[in-house]
């Protein structure tokens, strides 16, 4: 940890961390590829939670330890609890904290993102990938429909038909093939996957935060709402920004012809 990150929480299995207005949460099991166990899970959602929450941290970038981001769900718990129970009180929660959360989330994907693994990666709302990574569809080689919302995620990025083929195949899909199907912003070279991110992470840390938590609550309701209800919440967080000290010191910038960005800080 740099000396000008500070920790953000104490857990078994996931690193926090905090440096300026970024969080960086890690997976932290890498002799297992990063799967998830029923402790990991909860950890997840306390720390996701934790971020969501606090006022300080814009943006927040979540990876894996290791060579993997994280291979799904560990098959040694597989068949020890009531899986129905287990994606709708331990998965779901972890997914609904990252869309809900007002800034913005960073997959950083090494290695694999397989089975549900995908679907956490795919919940995030950006996702940069290293050049050597792949995502893997994996649930039909083991005899399980895709989960973790990846049916939904998966069609409505790709199209029934496509998303069926590959769901199917249990389909691995190279870095490359990710970013022109549209699942991955951003391809680079394996080393400078996480510079990559902060940077990123930073340059939207940097944005309005009411601007950036409206812009990504109205891009997720158009996902699935019709022209009229996404255009009237439109106007709704549009005079919220518009009222926002962040809009009104760019607008004097503008008006005076000063560098934007000279004025007050973002809030």
């Amino acid at each position: 940890m740099s000396g000008d990150m500070q920790a953000g929480g104490t857990y078994r299995h996931l690193a926090l961390v905090h440096e300026g207005a970024v969080g960086f949460l890690e997976l932290a099991r890498p002799a297992a590829l990063n799967a998830l166990t029923r402790e990991l899970r909860l950890e997840l959602r306390d720390a996701l939670e934790r971020l969501a929450a606090d006022a300080a941290i814009r943006a927040v970038v979540l990876s894996g330890q290791g060579r993997a981001f994280c291979a799904g769900a560990d098959l040694k718990e597989a068949g020890t609890g009531d899986v129905e129970q287990e994606l709708l009180e331990e998965y779901l929660p972890c997914f609904d904290a990252i869309a809900g959360m007002d800034k913005p989330v960073i997959a950083a994907v090494a290695g694999s993102a397989s089975g549900v693994g995908l679907s956490l990666a795919l919940h995030c709302d950006l996702l940069v990938m290293a050049e050597d990574a792949f995502l893997g569809i994996a649930f039909g080689r083991i005899g399980l429909v895709p989960d973790g919302g990846a049916s939904w995620l998966l069609v409505r990025q790709l199209g029934y038909r496509r998303a069926l083929e590959l769901a199917l195949e249990s389909a691995r899909i190279p870095a490359a093939r990710a970013r022109e199907l549209g699942l991955a912003n951003r391809v680079v070279e394996a080393p400078r996957l996480m510079e990559e991110c902060r940077q990123w992470a930073q340059q939207l840390a940097a944005l309005s935060p009411v601007a950036v938590a409206g812009t990504k609550k109205l891009m997720r309701l158009a996902a699935q709402a019709g022209f009229t209800e996404v255009f009237r919440r439109e106007a709704v967080l549009q005079e919220r920004c518009a009222a926002s000290g962040y809009f009104r010191e760019r607008l004097e910038e503008f008006r005076q012809k000063r560098p934007a960005g000279s004025g007050v800080s973002p809030k």
